[in-house]
C-alpha cells in the first residue's frame, strides 16, 4: 500500500468524491460517467462540485440509458481512457448486464490480451435505508460468477479511497459496491492524496481465538456489535472484512478459521446463491478437518428486500449474528 502524508477526517461518502477528485487530477484519461452526477452531484452527491471544477467532458451527465452509458465506457476504456461509470443503485444497473457480461468482462479474453477494459462501475447497494425494493438490492453474487471483473466493497472511509484509486488504475473492470447505509453512519481519518489498498485482500478487524466472523460491507458495523457483545461474554472473535468479493482473499479465511475452528459468515445477500456460499467452500477446501463446528451463515432472505415495515427484519442484525456465534460456540 502506498500511502500519502496528511489526513482529513471523513465519511465514506466524502472519501469517494475524495478519491475522484484525486485521479480527475491526476490522470487526463479519468472520465466520469452517469445520471444526474454533473450538475446534480449524483443522487448521493457523491460527484459533487467535480463537474464544476473538471468540466463537462470530464464529468458527464448521460441519458437515463444504463445499458447505453456503460456501453459507451466500455468503448471509451479500450480506447485508452479510465471510465468511472455511476450507477445511480445496484438494483438499476439489470439493463447493462448484457454489456457487462459479454463484452467488458470477455475483452480481454476475445482479443487474447491485446486489449484491456479498464472501467469502474461504481454502484450504491444494499437495504435499510427505507428506499423501494429495487434500489436495495445486494445482488453482488451475480458478478462475481462473471470471470473477468473485479468486485470490491469497501465498509470504510480509508478503505473506499485506497480500493476506488485501485480501481481506477486495474487494467480489467471493477464492479465498485459502496453500502448505502455506510455513507454517513461514521468518520474516520483518510490520507490526502493517492494511496492504494490492494485489491483481493481482506482486513483483520478484531482478533480472537473462538470464532471467526467473516462478512462484507453494510453488515461489518453490525458483526463489529455482535463481536463486542459476546467479547462481554467472553466470546472472542477474529472478525474479518473480506473487501473484496472477487477474487476472494483464501488465506485470510482459512488462517482465521484454521486458528478458531468455529466460522459465522454474515450478508445481506439472500441465502440461496450467496457469496457466502464461496466462502464456505474455501473453508471446505482448506480447512474442513479443522473444523469443530458447522459453518453458520447470517443472511437475508430467498426474497425481494420487502417493503419499510418490514425491513429491519430482512437484515441481519447484532442479535441474530450473536445467536449464530453461541450456536456454534454449543456444538
Amino acid at each position: 500500500m502506498k500511502t500519502a502524508v496528511g489526513a482529513k477526517t471523513m465519511t465514506l461518502v466524502q472519501a469517494i468524491t475524495d478519491a475522484l477528485d484525486t485521479m480527475l487530477d491526476e490522470r487526463k484519461e479519468v472520465l466520469l460517467l452517469g445520471e444526474d452526477i454533473g450538475k446534480n452531484g449524483g443522487v448521493f452527491r457523491a460527484t459533487d462540485g467535480l463537474q464544476a471544477k473538471y468540466g463537462e467532458s470530464r464529468v458527464i451527465d448521460t441519458p437515463l440509458s444504463e445499458a447505453g452509458f456503460v456501453g459507451a465506457g466500455i468503448g471509451m476504456a479500450v480506447n485508452g481512457f479510465l471510465p468511472v461509470i455511476e450507477i445511480q443503485f445496484l438494483g438499476f444497473i439489470y439493463p447493462a448486464y448484457e454489456q457487462i457480461m459479454t463484452h467488458a468482462s470477455r475483452l480481454r479474453m476475445r482479443t487474447m490480451g491485446h486489449f484491456t477494459v479498464p472501467i469502474v462501475i461504481r454502484a450504491p447497494y444494499g437495504a435499510g435505508v427505507r428506499a423501494p425494493e429495487i434500489h436495495c438490492d445486494s445482488t453482488e453474487a451475480i458478478f462475481t460468477h462473471m470471470p473477468g471483473i473485479k468486485v470490491v466493497c469497501p465498509s470504510s472511509p480509508y478503505d473506499a479511497k485506497g480500493l476506488l484509486i485501485a480501481a481506477i488504475e486495474d487494467p480489467d473492470p471493477v464492479l465498485f459496491l459502496e453500502p448505502m447505509r455506510c455513507y454517513r453512519s461514521a468518520k474516520e481519518e483518510v490520507p490526502e492524496g493517492r494511496y492504494t489498498i490492494e485489491i483481493g485482500k481482506g482486513k483483520k478487524l478484531m482478533e480472537g481465538d473462538d470464532v471467526t466472523v467473516i462478512t462484507w460491507g453494510a453488515m461489518v458495523p453490525e458483526a463489529m456489535q455482535a463481536a463486542k457483545k459476546m467479547k462481554q461474554k467472553g466470546i472472542q472473535c477474529d472478525l474479518i472484512d473480506l473487501r473484496t468479493l472477487f477474487p476472494l482473499d483464501k488465506d485470510i479465511i482459512a488462517e482465521s478459521v484454521q486458528k478458531t475452528g468455529r466460522t459465522v459468515i454474515v450478508h445481506e445477500a439472500h441465502a440461496t446463491g450467496g457469496v457466502g456460499n464461496d466462502v464456505l467452500a474455501i473453508i471446505n477446501d482448506t480447512s474442513f478437518l479443522y473444523q469443530k463446528a458447522p459453518v453458520e451463515r447470517v443472511t437475508g432472505f430467498d426474497s425481494p428486500v420487502p417493503y419499510f415495515g418490514f425491513e429491519d427484519h430482512y437484515l441481519p442484525t447484532p442479535v441474530r449474528i450473536q445467536h449464530s456465534i453461541e450456536k456454534v460456540m454449543k456444538f
